[in-house]
């Protein structure tokens, strides 16, 4: 059974943790085990454990944000040895693209980065679809793998270059240690944390707004555009096409719902709404929801990062427009 490496920064520990849920089908099909530097035991040498783990695990995870990049032991001790045993075809090297940064020049800046077309997880607007995407690759190297592994009457080099994937690793390293993988543990979230979730949520989504609008504005012969900030927790949007107004809404925290609302138009009271978003929590992170008071009811239920809330609430601007 192949074993997955995770080389990331502590950063994105909550990232990570929801990356391993989502493997977890594989490993309940014994295709796969998953090792981090979570699961080193007390007492144990934290280097010689990662030591081990990265020169004998088949498949390392590059789980890349700014914070991999600018991490030393990450990039030019982790990733180094990761893509010198990829380059043997000892291992398989996924790059896992987290977050936006600046990653096509990294050595494995060449590879294919997963998920779909190397789009930064927290950019999805569903994180389980991404993390899908990223399930499904690593099932994919896992079959590899299993296929690399010659019969004994078969040369192992020669068969692993007709399938252009490497030698057969090597697993009696990883075998020498017995545990479960199931090491995740439930996290908490206090109000302190949602409430700063909320406020991050808007702020990204004031932003979307802006930067969508001058883009659309730019593209479109004919039509201009207002973005207005009234203050901390509302702004307005306006699209003008040849100088009417055929488009406007108006995004602000509060009211009585207590989350992050939409309204066709301007408003200054916060008294009502067309949908609305709030800030929910799972075992592993914090997530936003829709109400679904308007035709996105049926995806009520999709647990939408920032970006997917800033996409629902831009698509019901421009809806009109569109048709």
């Amino acid at each position: 059974m192949p074993s997955v490496f995770f080389s990331y920064s502590h950063a994105d520990e909550a990232l990570r943790d929801q990356l391993e849920k989502q493997l977890s089908m594989l490993k309940h099909q014994g295709v796969i085990e998953t090792w981090h530097d979570r699961r080193i035991g007390a007492g144990e040498n934290i280097d010689e454990a990662i030591d081990e783990r990265i020169n004998g695990d088949e498949i390392i995870l590059l789980l890349v944000s700014p914070d991999f990049i600018a991490s030393h032991y990450c990039y030019n001790i982790e990733m180094k040895r990761a893509m010198e045993r990829h380059a043997t075809g000892a291992a398989i090297v996924i790059p896992v693209i987290l977050r936006p940064c600046d990653w096509h020049p990294a050595p494995f800046g060449k590879l294919n980065a997963t998920p779909l077309d190397g789009k930064p997880v927290t950019q999805w607007p569903n994180t389980d679809e991404a993390f899908l995407h990223v399930a499904k690759a690593v099932r994919g190297a896992a079959a590899r793998l299993e296929q690399a592994k010659a019969p004994a009457d078969v040369p192992a080099p020669k068969l692993a270059a007709a399938l252009q994937v490497g030698a057969a690793p090597t697993t009696s390293a990883s075998a020498a240690v017995v545990r479960s993988s199931n090491l995740r543990l439930a996290k908490s979230f206090t109000q302190l944390d949602k409430d700063r979730f909320q406020a991050d949520t808007f702020e990204f989504i004031a932003r979307y707004f802006e930067n969508s609008l001058t883009e659309l504005a730019a593209r479109n012969p004919g039509y201009d555009i207002d973005f207005r900030r009234i203050d901390a927790s509302r702004f307005f949007a306006s699209i003008y096409k040849d100088g009417k107004d055929v488009a406007r809404a108006t995004v602000y925290t509060g009211g009585f719902l207590g989350g992050i609302a939409y309204v066709h138009g301007h408003a200054h009271q916060s008294n009502s709404m067309n949908e609305s978003l709030t800030v929910q929590a799972d075992d592993q992170t914090l997530y936003l929801r829709n109400m679904g008071m308007v035709s996105f009811s049926q995806d009520r239920d999709r647990k939408l990062s920032q970006e997917g809330a800033a996409e629902l609430y831009w698509g019901m601007l421009i809806e009109s427009l569109q048709r």
